[in-house]
């Protein structure tokens, strides 16, 4: 990989080496990013994806971080973060929510619940920005992200700039078509309602939703899709006997056996090799391997 400093830094000035990856992630572990970048605007942000392509230097977007584990070695490439308010602004026309990127979808909801528009505040508690949440599809079994969607504005790996409508773009559970390009914001449409009502009903949903989640300090982060089958893979957790287990530092919840916490003395392969004992133990008992919703670099 030709991945020098200098190949970077004479057209982005924002490049850092060697940034800890664990403060810009939910369970607060991980390695080092070989070059880190939080562009400015758009204009740097298709100069850096042009010059990485050119350069064959791998990229990666890191958006909240909360359904993100990263391993202990260096991740190699740059690793862009939308933070800058150029990628953050939540703009409402009418029945449309304009959110960039790097939005936090929490931030997305309550704005919209308060300008009586809604569809979305069955999401209220789902950690993760806009572009996360639309690249995963986030969602609950009431309904996801991707059906509200209007248009999301993308860049390809050539820094080129396009809108994608919604009949461009296919939504399954907890996946998009979305992975192959760089989501810079995405247009809602949502419904017309009382926003007083809209707003009683989200923090029914926010206590219910934080009572199935674990509590604490510990960090947490929810591991298993669902499986086709209609149990909760929560459940066929728990048909194993595994709450409550332990490797090193990395436990399953006993609220919730679809989280995994982590201690402060936890490593992201405890976390891992928790993972696999799951996985193996639900694939005996049940005949079902569980797919992680975790994306893990």
């Amino acid at each position: 990989m030709n991945s020098d400093n200098s190949v970077l830094q004479d057209i982005f000035r924002g490049v850092r080496r060697n940034v800890p990856l664990a403060m810009y992630t939910r369970l607060q572990l991980g390695g080092l990013a070989e070059f880190f970048v939080e562009p400015e605007s758009e204009t740097d942000l298709v100069a850096l994806l042009n010059r990485c392509r050119i350069n064959k230097i791998p990229i990666r977007i890191l958006g909240a971080g909360s359904n993100l584990l990263v391993t202990e070695t260096e991740v190699a490439g740059v690793i862009i973060r939308f933070s800058n308010p150029a990628f953050c602004g939540i703009t409402i026309e009418g029945q449309r929510v304009i959110a960039g990127a790097g939005a936090k979808l929490g931030q997305v909801i309550t704005q919209s619940v308060l300008q009586g528009l809604g569809g979305i505040e069955d999401l209220i508690g789902i950690p993760g920005s806009i572009g996360g949440s639309l690249l995963g599809n986030a969602g609950t079994n009431s309904g996801d992200l991707g059906q509200w969607v209007e248009s999301v504005r993308v860049a390809n790996i050539d820094g080129e700039i396009s809108v994608l409508s919604k009949n461009e773009i296919s939504f399954g559970y907890r996946s998009s078509s979305l992975d192959d390009v760089v989501i810079l914001s995405a247009t809602l449409r949502l419904e017309k309602d009382d926003s007083v009502e809209l707003a009683k009903r989200m923090q029914k949903l926010w206590i219910v939703r934080k009572m199935q989640q674990p509590g604490g300090e510990l960090a947490s982060v929810y591991v298993f899709k669902n499986p086709t089958t209609g149990t909760p893979a929560g459940d066929l957790i728990e048909q194993t006997g595994l709450k409550g287990t332990r490797i090193g530092g990395a436990v399953i919840s006993e609220r919730n056996a679809n989280f995994i916490m982590v201690e402060p003395e936890g490593t992201a392969e405890d976390v891992l090799r928790l993972i696999r004992l799951v996985q193996e133990q639900v694939e005996i008992v049940t005949e079902i391997r569980l797919e992680l919703s975790l994306e893990v670099w």
